[in-house]
């Protein structure tokens, strides 16, 4: 990061100087890089900073270079400014995010100064967990649904996650699946006309999540795909990065009950006027194609992940049948 833009950061700090600590992630593509920095003379003894320098041509590790693929990204940077400039103070001690220092998207570089959750008591990731870790996470995705529930997704996308069918052309091309490409934009519409609309974050796996060092509250990082949606995506999505298949099956009806008896009181709270068991009827219907939509991308993406399994295809079986699709 050039002397510039250290300036910036040590101004909006109101700071005497900072210092380079660790690079915590290279950005996906070479678009940048997470960095803790060490902070002298302010409120706060360290933060951590996403930098973004876009550049003209892109590595993607499986091939996708397109031009389409780089405006994708480009935007999702855009909509993450967008989420800490406008809506990230929204969220509570039971929607834990990181606190914005300071923010800015400038010719072709997007600098954010984010509170070091590590130092907020947040230092623990987990590459592996247990239920009742899985369920941490659930409550704080079914307090986020909660608090943002039929709010417009106005400077966001406005159908969120990463997978979204209209963002992912030429993956749906390449996949061979025809059963599975026909039913695509029929799984998608349905998923966009529920009655029941929140934000989703996006890409709720469980790399972004940050644990507290007793394991009881987690906080969420990384909203570069936060738009409008049906919960079920992001609930689907983090199930899915966190069990293989022989327990996505022997888990979903526990972990579902969960999670809809913790969004059921957080809408109590925060939306009183809501029909609390019509949603839930709506959104357990929509799980199924959920999942479903997401298979469907990793199938055009990768078709040897881990994440194309027995159970997947089963789900995307069901719902195939039960849109009617045949060849």
């Amino acid at each position: 990061m050039d002397k510039q833009n250290e300036e910036k950061i040590i101004g909006a700090l109101k700071a005497q100087s900072m210092t380079k600590v660790e690079v915590i992630q290279n950005l996906w593509s070479g678009y940048g890089e997470i960095v803790r920095y060490q902070i002298k003379g302010a409120d706060v003894e360290s933060v951590i900073v996403k930098h973004v320098k876009l550049p003209n041509s892109a590595n993607h590790p499986r091939g996708w270079n397109t031009d389409f693929s780089h405006q994708r990204k480009v935007k999702s940077y855009q909509v993450e400014t967008n989420w800490y400039k406008s809506y990230s103070e929204q969220c509570d001690a039971n929607t834990r995010v990181p606190e914005c220092y300071f923010v800015e998207s400038l010719d072709g570089e997007v600098l954010i100064v984010l509170e070091d959750l590590d130092a907020a008591g947040y230092p623990a990731r987990k590459s592996s967990v247990s239920i009742s870790d899985m369920e941490v996470c659930l409550r704080w995705l079914a307090n986020f649904h909660a608090q943002f529930l039929n709010i417009n997704p106005t400077e966001l996308w406005e159908v969120g996650t990463y997978w979204h069918l209209a963002t992912r052309p030429d993956e749906l091309e390449v996949m061979d699946d025809r059963l599975l490409k026909e039913a695509a934009p029929l799984v998608d519409q349905r998923l966009n006309d529920g009655k029941y609309q929140t934000l989703v974050h996006g890409d709720a796996k469980l790399a972004n999540f940050c644990f507290s060092k007793d394991g009881k509250e987690v906080a969420a990082v990384d909203f570069q795909y936060i738009g409008g949606g049906c919960g079920m995506k992001d609930v689907a999505y983090f199930i899915g990065s966190c069990i293989y298949e022989e327990d996505c099956k022997r888990y979903e009806t526990p972990l579902l009950d969960y999670y809809f008896k913790e969004l059921s009181e957080a809408i109590s709270v925060k939306h009183p006027n809501v029909d609390r068991p019509t949603l839930e009827h709506e959104w357990r219907n929509l799980y199924p194609y959920a999942w479903t939509d997401f298979h469907r991308f990793l199938k055009g993406w990768s078709p040897d992940h881990w994440k194309i399994n027995s159970y997947s295809e089963k789900m995307a079986r069901k719902v195939i049948k039960e849109l009617g699709v045949q060849l």
